[in-house]
């Protein structure tokens, strides 16, 4: 019986290939590191090749770890790093470029432009995205400018435009499909929400043409088959999703109020509201949470840009710690009559400020500060952006009032000592699941519900379990006052 399940999860700083059986428990693990280039400040680059390489040689790897064979897949799910741009040659497979990666913010310009000609409000509208680098469009915009040749190229059909997932799937099937899911498509700047399709007007406002789009299709569905000189047999990719919304699944966030927060390279917090779209008055991104069965899902989210890249800066920047496990005993060994503050705003402010401009700042500094307490401070800045964005989603959606609980998942959340602050600066529990690879999980989960191995969402999906939950222990006015010293340095940065 063809039960097992492959989930491909293309991060930002890694590639994971993870085999699950039918039941969605993490049978074998493999994960290559993904390097960063940086070619100009703000600017932030992947090789693709070097994606493919990685993507092929962790899937045989968990395959041959798991002692499976390709034949016995029910089917591969993908998730990946979401608003990365890629621009490759139908006929070769080859990219122009290299991937932008969803963190460059070299197009800031070119939104700032739009803003003032007066199209963010319609940009906004059709899209729940705000005008800003981040997403794919003016990505793409200045490929097709900026590499000799492609926007002539692109208008004769021979170049193809595709989030990290299409790239991906293209490979994959040998350049037979070139498709995308609804959840990366609705990231791109360039799609209608509620229409659930490419929009024509943003296309022309944008300056890109149509021919080079993938077709956009559900979360789960009949994505192609494997190339079987690949991995040994033609394997179904029957899911894809973009990193947070598939991890809203692996997290089993399936109702309207639930709230899962993913704290990796950056961090992105995502509110379920339903199958309504939710406008924010607060800044915050309406975004889909899934596409099933032809119906859309809604989501408010809020996205940080830098969390686990605080972490990795004390490690490969200033040399403070060996590996990012020591992050958190560092912080516990820090002077608390110390108050060091740390807006990581490395490549701009995300939600809720949405500033490319602004770049990072640690305030407080005396001659007692030492590692222990920049450690501590890189680690407070992930609760305090979290808080940021949890106070916007209660402003925003106010159906049930009290506080919720927080879902959480990624590197960052096996450190204690900062699930125990979140939980306290939040005044709310926080909860960390079993299994917390939660984006490949959701791949897996959309591959099985495709195949017809696991229910759709509801109460009925069993894969989310509880390991841990942290409860408040800060006295109240301390997290405030805290908070306070947190909003009156990013005015600091802001300003």
């Amino acid at each position: 019986m063809k039960d097992a399940l492959l989930a491909l999860d293309q991060g930002t700083t890694s590639t994971r290939g993870i085999l699950h059986d039918a039941a969605l428990v993490p049978r074998a693990t493999a994960q290559l590191p993904l390097e960063q280039h940086y070619p100009s400040p703000g600017w932030v680059e992947h090789e693709p090749e070097e994606i493919w390489r990685a993507s092929l040689a962790v899937l045989k790897q968990a395959l041959a770890d798991g002692g499976v064979a390709a034949a016995s897949l029910a089917g591969i799910g993908i998730t990946n790093q979401r608003e990365t741009t890629l621009l490759w040659d139908r006929a070769t497979g080859r990219a122009l470029h290299r991937a932008i990666v969803w963190q460059d913010r070299r197009t800031a310009a070119h939104c700032a432009r739009l803003g003032a000609e007066g199209a963010a409000a319609m940009i906004t509208a059709r899209t729940g995205l705000l005008c800003d680098p981040y997403f794919s469009a003016t990505k793409l915009a200045w490929l097709l400018d900026h590499v000799a040749g492609a926007r002539a190229a692109a208008e004769r059909g021979e170049l193809a435009f595709g989030t990290v997932d299409s790239f991906l799937l293209w490979r994959l099937t040998g350049g037979r499909v070139h498709a995308t899911d609804a959840t990366n498509a609705c990231r791109t700047m360039l799609y209608d929400i509620r229409r659930g399709d490419w929009d024509d007007e943003l296309l022309a406002l944008f300056r890109i043409p149509r021919a080079v789009l993938p077709r956009i299709l559900d979360c789960a569905a009949e994505f192609g088959t494997t190339d079987p000189a690949l991995l040994g047999a033609a394997v179904p990719i029957r899911g894809i999703a973009g990193d947070q919304h598939a991890a809203m699944l692996g997290q089993a966030c399936f109702a309207p109020g639930m709230v899962k927060s993913t704290y990796g390279t950056g961090c992105f917090a995502l509110l379920n509201t339903g199958e309504t779209p939710v406008a924010s008055h607060n800044r915050l991104l309406t975004t889909l949470a899934w596409q099933l069965g032809g119906r859309r899902s809604y989501a408010l989210e809020g996205a940080i840009f830098v969390a686990g890249a605080a972490v990795q800066w004390l490690r490969d920047g200033l040399k403070l710690i060996r590996e990012a496990a020591e992050t958190g005993a560092l912080a516990q060994q820090a002077d608390p009559a110390q108050h060091v503050v740390f807006v990581p705003a490395f490549v701009g402010l995300g939600a809720p400020h949405w500033d490319a401009e602004a770049r990072g700042a640690i305030f407080g500094l005396t001659r007692g500060t030492g590692p222990a307490e920049i450690a501590r401070a890189a680690l407070e800045a992930v609760a305090f952006q979290t808080r940021d964005l949890v106070e916007a989603m209660e402003a925003d959606w106010s159906a049930e009032g009290a506080k919720r609980v927080l879902r959480v998942d990624g590197g960052m959340v096996a450190s204690d000592w900062t699930m125990q602050f979140l939980a306290d600066l939040l005044g709310a529990p926080v909860d960390r699941p079993v299994v917390q690879e939660t984006t490949a999980l959701g791949a897996a989960y959309l591959a099985g519900l495709q195949a017809g191995l696991l229910p759709p969402p509801g109460p009925s999906v069993a894969h989310w379990r509880l390991e841990r939950r942290f409860t408040p222990r800060m006295p109240r006015q301390e997290a405030d006052r805290r908070y306070a010293q947190w909003k009156d340095a990013v005015r600091r940065v802001l300003s």
